[in-house]
Formats: C-alpha cells, sequence, structure tokens
C-alpha cells in the first residue's frame, strides 16, 4: 500500500526546520504531500500566495527523489480535516500518516472532527525542543489512532516565529530569502538581525 504523509503548515515563511523534516519524511514515505492553510490562531500572516512560492522553491531544494515531495494547493483549507477527506479522494487507496509537533499532541483532541482525523489518518509526532511529549497524550492518541514518534537525528531548533523576530537569515534556505527579499516580506529592523537564539516557540 502507497504510504502518504502529509505536512500542512502556516509556513510563514518556511525554513530550515521545515527542510529537514521533508527531508526526513522523503526516507521513510512514498509521497510527501505538503501545502499551506492559514491558522485561526495567527493574526497577521502573510498572503498564501507568497507562501506557496516560497514552500515551490524550499521543497525544489529537499534531496529526495523527482516528485517524491510535492506541494498540494488543493490540499489547502483552515480545518485539517478537510485537507484529509480531500487527501483520501485524490489517493483512495492510499494509508495517510498526519505529521504534526509535540507541542500539538495535547491540543490535537480539541480539534474541529477530531474523532473522524483519528478514523481517516494514523499520527507521526514530529518532537520539537522544549515540547516533549506528553505521555498521556501520547496514550490518548493511541487508543485512537496509530502513532508513531520521529526520531530526526539533528533537528533543527528555530521557528517561523523565530525569522519573524531576529530576521535570521541563516534560518532560511537561500531561495526563500531571495525571494522574502524580492518581495519586501517580514520587514524588520537592522538592528533586530542577529544569531537565532534557540526558542520554545512552537508556532509551525
Amino acid at each position: 500500500m502507497t504510504s502518504i504523509a502529509l505536512f500542512g503548515t502556516s509556513a510563514d515563511p518556511p525554513h530550515r526546520g521545515h527542510a529537514a523534516v521533508l527531508t526526513w519524511l522523503a526516507e521513510r514515505f512514498d509521497h510527501v504531500a505538503v501545502w499551506t492553510a492559514n491558522n485561526p490562531f495567527k493574526p497577521q500572516q502573510t498572503e498564501l500566495s507568497h507562501r506557496f512560492r516560497m514552500l515551490d522553491l524550499l521543497v525544489s531544494d529537499v534531496a529526495a527523489p523527482p516528485g517524491r515531495v510535492q506541494v498540494h494547493p488543493e490540499l489547502s483549507h483552515l480545518r485539517s480535516i478537510v485537507s484529509i477527506e480531500r487527501a483520501k479522494q485524490h489517493w483512495p487507496e492510499a494509508r495517510l500518516s498526519l505529521v504534526i509537533g509535540s507541542d500539538l499532541v495535547a491540543q490535537l483532541p480539541t480539534w474541529y472532527r477530531a474523532e473522524d482525523i483519528f478514523a481517516a489518518v494514523d499520527l507521526l509526532i514530529v518532537p520539537r525542543p522544549g515540547h516533549p511529549c506528553d505521555a498521556a497524550g501520547l496514550e490518548f492518541l493511541r487508543q485512537r489512532t496509530g502513532v508513531t514518534v520521529a526520531h530526526l537525528p539533528n533537528p533543527v531548533d528555530t521557528a517561523s516565529s523565530d525569522y519573524r523576530q531576529t530576521c535570521d537569515d541563516l534560518a532560511l534556505t537561500p531561495a526563500v530569502q531571495a525571494y522574502l527579499d524580492q518581495h519586501h516580506l517580514y520587514p524588520c529592523p537592522e538592528n533586530s538581525r542577529k544569531t537565532l537564539i534557540p526558542s520554545s516557540q512552537n508556532l509551525p
């Protein structure tokens, strides 16, 4: 059975941490479907058209067989269950795994139609620095669906929110950095440019 990882992220902007996760997924799944969508918990988000273009640039730099990792705008939706249902229509015979960060383990049961999510997909939990997997939360999820905790050898401790606060060029790939410079995205004072400090911020 074809295995597909579903990787939805706000990607505001997409960064090297996203690229590291995508590279890891590409080694373990037949296909990695990537998209961005607006997050109801995040105000003042960059236009989706820009975020999709930056995702395209990021994915083009991921070391993976051609077509293994692809951006799928048709999966984009505010609700994760809608994205999942669209994926099931597109790949009706595939085994789907929804990729989430460890910071969302406790939150996931409160998502819209959470029980339908559990019935439709397995879960792949990507550990986030500062957010260890909660044992009780994992057990709750395991009672409802298949759960795997990823073990990335060299996790990148950065987040989109880190870049928006520091404008640290090292957080981004050269292609993404060039795009946002070209389109004047994420402006910040020059004196805020500094080496990225590891943060517990967990926004994707």
